[in-house]
């Protein structure tokens, strides 16, 4: 019986710190234009570089290769023993 004297006032609690998150980010505007939103990302400019792309990348940067392929039973990677045996 003590345990609710203590679990209710801070499960009160963390709902009115909910409630006031939710009343915050309706205020800040999080919920207006979701339509618009949903559909931007459907017609955004793709011919622009992302911005997370290194623009003065070094021409003489080193390539690397392309993972292996799977073998063709589908037992995992190529050429390669299955760890703890051996």
């Amino acid at each position: 019986m003590n345990v609710l004297l203590a679990t209710i006032p801070v499960s009160i609690f963390l709902g009115l710190l909910g409630l006031a998150a939710f009343l915050w980010s309706l205020k800040r505007g999080q919920y207006r234009d979701l339509e618009g939103d949903a559909a931007r990302i459907l017609f955004t400019d793709d011919s622009a570089p992302p911005s997370d792309a290194p623009s003065d990348a070094p021409s003489d940067a080193p390539v690397i290769p392309p993972a292996p392929e799977a073998k063709a039973d589908g037992a995992g990677p190529p050429d390669r023993e299955p760890a703890g045996r051996g």
